[in-house]
């Protein structure tokens, strides 16, 4: 089996960005393209399943105002018995206080005994209805919010459902968008790992590099396009027997294909190809290659893109187009012309400057 090294780029791009808006429970692409498709039926989900709480709810409530109705029952019951029995003792109290006092001061402790209870007596009787009421007053508070709720349920059920499921709905809705965000980031990643279990069914003489980067400082001056390359990045680097396969890939649909606003793959490839045969065929090459006979050799380099459904029909200059299903085939046609030793030397070296 082919040795693979480093994850897909577009893996690792998707996963920042749904790290980065806090998306924690989607672990896959598939996962992420399932969320797609099913994301109206979620939502429905959704109000389904608080449509069902809400009616629990209202059951719920149904229950725990009987059962609050019969407490306070109790309560009230319990506390007019209470206040009963204290009237009842201050006015036996009273009856047993008899005026058998021999002088003034006696008489005058004695009145003030019974004008206490008396007041007492009073007091209890004129708050006898404030005071029952405030015993129950907690849970007649309890009894008429859950009356109040049960009520609001009954009569506008459409908007208490909304009201629970708003919340989820949309986180729902804010994860659907966060993912559309990176539609072409996913349908990327599964050409890219298509490609690259394509790529790991060829025998360990080949190295795979997915998500190949580098930056160079000074910059590679680009003569052909008279800019300056800082860094490069391309989806696949394969070594191989015959030489490096640079590969991009492309999981686009026809219209893509047509698409006039898409950036053209071959322009980052050349790009990519340039860079890199500057670097090792002019900086280190003789670190790799044993030298010939005839004079100095060079690293061949080919440019691959792979199309994963469409492609074009017309040929390119720099590049070659294939479907997914020609991959292999293609790359195993070309001649061996570097040794086990060299392709060791420079997978180790494109692997040491990864990510650099």
């Amino acid at each position: 089996m082919c040795k693979v090294y480093n994850r897909i780029g577009s893996l690792t791009a998707i996963k920042s960005h749904l790290r980065d808006n806090n998306v924690n429970d989607l672990n896959s692409v598939n996962e992420l393209i399932m969320f797609q498709k099913n994301y109206l039926n979620s939502q429905k989900q959704i109000i389904s399943e608080h449509s069902i709480l809400i009616k629990n709810e209202s059951d719920t409530l149904r229950a725990e105002i009987s059962e609050l109705e019969k407490t306070i029952e109790i309560d009230k019951y319990e506390a007019e018995q209470k206040l009963q029995l204290e009237l009842n003792q201050l006015q036996g109290k009273l009856n047993k206080m008899h005026s058998m006092q021999l002088n003034i001061l006696e008489k005058f402790i004695d009145y003030l005994r019974k004008l206490i209870v008396k007041m007492r007596i009073q007091n209890i009787e004129n708050n006898f209805d404030y005071r029952i009421a405030y015993s129950i007053k907690q849970r007649k508070e309890e009894l008429s919010k859950k009356i109040n709720r049960n009520e609001y349920i009954i009569s506008h059920f459409t908007e208490a459902v909304d009201e629970s499921s708003s919340i989820y709905l949309k986180e729902n809705e804010r994860k659907k968008k966060i993912i559309d965000e990176i539609n072409t980031l996913i349908y990327g990643a599964i050409g890219e790992q298509k490609v690259s279990t394509e790529l790991g069914k060829l025998s360990d003489d080949y190295t795979l590099i997915n998500d190949f980067t580098c930056s160079f400082d000074p910059p590679i001056f680009n003569k052909r396009e008279n800019d300056y390359i800082k860094s490069i990045q391309i989806d696949h680097i394969l070594i191989s027997p015959a030489g490096i396969f640079l590969i991009e890939t492309k999981n686009w649909s026809e219209h893509s294909l047509n698409n006039l606003t898409l950036r053209s793959p071959i322009d980052q490839i050349k790009r990519t190809s340039f860079a890199l045969f500057k670097i090792l065929n002019e900086r280190i090459v003789d670190n790799i290659l044993r030298r010939h006979h005839w004079g100095e050799r060079k690293i061949s380099i080919r440019n691959l893109i792979v199309l994963i459904d469409q492609k074009p029909n017309e040929e390119f200059s720099y590049v070659k187009i294939l479907n997914l299903k020609d991959l292999n085939r293609y790359i195993e046609y070309f001649k061996p012309c570097l040794s086990a030793i060299e392709m060791h030397l420079l997978a180790n070296y494109l692997l040491n400057i990864n990510g650099q």
